[in-house]
C-alpha cells in the first residue's frame, strides 16, 4: 500500500485512517462566548478522493443541515477509500439567530473569495476557501429555498460541463437546473479551484421536510458509490426515473396583494393556463386566479399565506423555444 499524504486543516493534521473533528473559531459572540464550527473529517487507510458535504451557508436553511447530519449519524461519511469532510453548519452565527445572513448583514454566499482582514462574513469565506477547499476534489453544498419559497429537490450546475453533468446524473435529483455561477458565491470560487461542486436545493427556510432529506441523503450515497467510496453496508436507493433537465425557467409573480391559496402543483408538469392558485382579499370582495404562463414543471412554490403584488409565487420551467420568444 502506498503512503497516503497527511491532510492539514486549520493547522491540525489528520492521518490516513483517522477521524477528527476540527473546530473553526474565527470570531466570538458579542458576549465573548466562543463560537465553534465543527469540521468533521473521516479518512480511510486507502487512498482516494476528498469529498466535502456542506450546508448552512445560509443559517436558516435547516433542511440542508439535516441532510449532512444524517450523513454523519448514519455513518455514511465513513469512506471505504479517500476522505469525507462534513460541515453541517458553515454560518453558525446565522443558525443561532435563525437568520440567513451573518450578523454584519452580509450574505456569505456573495462575498467569496473573501478577505483575511475584511468583514466578518468575508473572513469566514476566506478561511473556508484557503484552509479547506484546496484539498477537496468533489463537493455537494446543500441549500433550501429562501423565506417561504419551497424548492423541489434539484441540483444546480453550470452549463457545458461534462464532468458536473455526469455527477448530476449520478446524484439523480428529480430535477437538474442549468445555471451560471453567481459572482461571489461559494460555488463560483470553488469552480476556480477546480473543485467539482454540485449545489443541491430543496425545501424552504426554517423547515425540515422528510422527502427533501431523503432525496439529499440518497443522492449523496449515489455520488459516493460512483466514486467507490461508499461502504457496501449502505443500501443505495434506486431512483424511479432519470433527472429532468431544465435549461430555462421563469417566475410567476402575484398580480395583486392578498391571501394566497396554493393548489399544490409543485413538482408536477402543468399546461399553459392551468390554475396554480387563487389570491383573495381578507373581506371576500375578490378572488383572482394565478395561471401558468406556459407548459412546464413547477419547481418552486411560495408557501406564504400572504403575498404582495409582485411577489414571486411560482418558478416554472420553459422550453427552449419559449425562452427564445
Amino acid at each position: 500500500m502506498k503512503n497516503i499524504k497527511t491532510i492539514t486543516i486549520l493547522g491540525e493534521t489528520v492521518l490516513a485512517g483517522e477521524s477528527k473533528t476540527i473546530d473553526m473559531e474565527i470570531a466570538k459572540l458579542h458576549n465573548t462566548a466562543k463560537l465553534k464550527i465543527p469540521i468533521i473529517v473521516q479518512r480511510s487507510k486507502i487512498d482516494g478522493p476528498v469529498v466535502l458535504f456542506s450546508a448552512g451557508i445560509h443559517g436558516d436553511e435547516i433542511n440542508g443541515i439535516e441532510i449532512v447530519r444524517q450523513l454523519i449519524s448514519k455513518k455514511i461519511n465513513k469512506p471505504q477509500k479517500g476522505t469525507i469532510i462534513c460541515i453541517p453548519i458553515i454560518n453558525m452565527f446565522g443558525f443561532i439567530n435563525r437568520s440567513r445572513e451573518f450578523p454584519d448583514g452580509r450574505d456569505l454566499n456573495r462575498v467569496f473569495p473573501g478577505s483575511k482582514n475584511g468583514s466578518l462574513a468575508s473572513r469566514f469565506a476566506y478561511h473556508i476557501l484557503t484552509e479547506i477547499m484546496p484539498i477537496v476534489d468533489y463537493a455537494v453544498d446543500f441549500h433550501a429555498g429562501g423565506a417561504s419559497r419551497f424548492n423541489v429537490p434539484q441540483i444546480r450546475l453550470t452549463p457545458n460541463n461534462p464532468e458536473l453533468k455526469t455527477l448530476a446524473d449520478v446524484f439523480n435529483a428529480p430535477f437538474t437546473l442549468l445555471s451560471k455561477n453567481i459572482s461571489g458565491s461559494f460555488r463560483s470560487s470553488s469552480d476556480k479551484l477546480n473543485v467539482k461542486m454540485l449545489l443541491f436545493e430543496g425545501g424552504k427556510s426554517l423547515d425540515i421536510n422528510e422527502s427533501i432529506s431523503d432525496a439529499g441523503v440518497a443522492g449523496a450515497k449515489r455520488i459516493l458509490s460512483h466514486l467507490n467510496m461508499l461502504n457496501p453496508k449502505h443500501i443505495i436507493e434506486k431512483p424511479n426515473s432519470e433527472t429532468t433537465y431544465i435549461e430555462k425557467s421563469t417566475w410567476v409573480r402575484a398580480s395583486c396583494s392578498g391571501l394566497l391559496h396554493d393548489f399544490k402543483t409543485i413538482g408536477s408538469f402543468v399546461k399553459k393556463g392551468a390554475v396554480l392558485a387563487t389570491i383573495t382579499d381578507p373581506f371576500g370582495k375578490f378572488e383572482r386566479k394565478v395561471k401558468a404562463p406556459n407548459d412546464g414543471y413547477i419547481i418552486n412554490a411560495n408557501h406564504s399565506p400572504i403575498v404582495y403584488q409582485g411577489d414571486a409565487i411560482y418558478h416554472i420551467s420553459k422550453s427552449i423555444d419559449e425562452a427564445n420568444n
